[in-house]
């Protein structure tokens, strides 16, 4: 067995600095965004028309993500930024954010992929809370007790989830393989899984 290679720091300056600038911090607005910050589209509907546009709202919940901040603390971050930068541009309240966000679309863009895919699969369970909760805490487990399952095909190379059909916990994952392949728009060069859907109809599909 070889020793192993050990490198020693002797260029302390630069390497002090790095590490001083991983805590650095560059925000900046897009041109288009501040454009779009106030334009609003006007629709025929009653009431009077809303005074940020979905641009703005989602500007703020990102930093609202990013940072993991409450909504009032969002507002005061952002009227920051909107000051040291001197944008012309107005400040959703919280209360505004708490009630767009409700309703907010959100698109995420779709990588394309060069080639075709090799689709990962896999499944997991996922709790249903309510009444059947509550009837567990009261009564304990309950054999009749359901939940749903959600199988998951991520794309190997760009880790992109492209397809999550949710079924019932009497469902094998082995019946949903081509349900799930038929949600993927894109040729499909490989699958990989495991155990669960080693059978006979999955490989005919």
């Amino acid at each position: 067995m070889k020793n192993k290679q050990r490198y020693k720091v002797r260029n302390w300056k630069e390497y002090n600095e790095a590490l001083v600038k991983r805590g650095s911090l560059t925000l900046w607005f897009d041109e288009e965004v501040i454009k779009a910050w106030h334009d609003v589209k006007i629709i025929d509907d009653r009431g009077a028309p809303p005074t940020y546009s979905d641009v703005a709202i989602l500007c703020a919940l990102s930093l609202k993500v990013i940072f993991q901040l409450p909504l009032r603390a969002t507002e005061g971050l952002l009227c920051s930024l909107v000051e040291l930068m001197g944008l012309p541009i107005r400040v959703p309240d919280y209360t505004t954010l708490s009630r767009r966000q409700a309703k907010l679309r959100v698109e995420i863009p779709s990588l394309i992929p060069t080639d075709s895919r090799h689709v990962v699969i896999d499944s997991t369970g996922l709790k249903i809370f309510g009444e059947g909760e509550w009837k567990v805490r009261q009564h304990g487990y309950d054999k009749r007790r359901t939940w749903r399952k959600l199988n998951d095909g991520i794309d190997e190379s760009t880790q992109e989830i492209v397809a999550s059909p949710v079924t019932t916990n009497e469902i094998k994952d082995s019946q949903v393989l081509g349900d799930l392949l038929e949600q993927v728009d894109e040729p499909i060069n490989q699958v990989s899984a495991d155990s669960a859907y080693d059978s006979f109809d999955c490989y005919q599909q």
